[in-house]
């Protein structure tokens, strides 16, 4: 009999880690953009929406999210949507002015300002590319104008992310957040290249208050970078409390977004994680870092 209760509860605790609701996706590609993807956003959403999941932060490389999420979330009711913005160079780069429109648009629904992505000097470096770039540090220390827009982040309470910045950038990125007041930081899918944070600088980060972002994509298809077991190390080295899981889903070819979160939960079940710690990191985190 009480064999039989353990195996009982090992299902119940499998089934239950399975549910979508609640999750919150900080970090989803969609269309329109301008580049080929799997789902627009307002079929995202009704898709999230249906399958239970809270919320959706949609982000584009190239142009700023709010205003999508204005339209996504008159359309689609029942689901919490923000948007954001990227600072490469299509919005001008580091560009104060350009978070501040963000602040302004009707709804307040941009709440993410990610440091450069693409344009990233870091990106553009690692990919050994001969183009332009936009910089956040020089010489180990932030320009003025990166730290002109984290004063705003923490001015007008929104999310700081860190893009594709290194390692070291990332960390000054986080000092100086905690520094100007920010209350919500995330170091964005920390040991994917071309950030490949180790797990000594992910807790340093975590130390200071950031949330270290873990996203699916990572996994599979032509971006994979890690095996299950190496993320799983590195989780458990800095804690479910100060990590959070996200797709980075929305390319082609790729799977979507609830389906992706469903086959992410299976394999840190696979790995040890119990339910608990899935929805610390998958439900609870992402909705503090949003002021939910």
């Amino acid at each position: 009999m009480l064999k039989l209760f353990v195996v009982l509860a090992a299902f119940c605790n499998m089934l239950s880690a399975q549910t979508l609701q609640g999750v919150i996706d900080i970090h989803a590609h969609c269309d329109p953009d301008d580049r080929p993807r799997s789902i627009d956003a307002i079929d995202l959403a009704k898709l999230a929406r249906d399958r239970g999941m809270r919320g959706l932060v949609l982000k584009n490389h190239s142009e700023p999210t709010e205003s999508v999420a204005y339209l996504v979330r008159k359309v689609v009711p029942g689901i919490e949507i923000f948007g954001g913005i990227a600072l490469n160079r299509p919005v001008g780069g580091v560009n104060p002015a350009a978070v501040e429109r963000m602040v302004r648009v009707k709804g307040g629904w941009g709440r993410v300002v990610w440091m450069p992505t693409f344009d990233a000097e870091n990106q553009v470096r690692y990919s050994k590319e001969s183009r332009p770039y936009v910089s956040v540090a020089k010489d180990g220390a932030l320009l003025p104008e990166v730290r002109e827009v984290i004063a705003l982040i923490a001015k007008n309470k929104l999310t700081l992310a860190t893009g594709h910045s290194s390692p070291e950038e990332d960390l000054l990125l986080v000092r100086e957040g905690r520094r100007a007041g920010v209350e919500s930081i995330v170091v964005t899918h920390a040991m994917l290249p071309p950030v490949g944070m180790n797990v000594q600088q992910m807790r340093e980060a975590a130390g200071m208050g950031a949330y270290i972002e873990f996203v699916y994509n990572a996994l599979i298809g032509p971006a994979k970078a890690f095996d299950i077991p190496e993320y799983a190390q590195a989780i458990r080295a800095v804690g479910p409390e100060r990590c959070i899981l996200s797709s980075d889903l929305g390319q082609a070819g790729n799977p979507l977004h609830p389906d992706g979160f469903e086959a992410f939960f299976a394999a840190l079940r696979g790995q040890g994680f119990s339910v608990q710690e899935i929805e610390q990191m998958a439900k609870v985190n992402p909705a503090k870092l949003l002021g939910l």
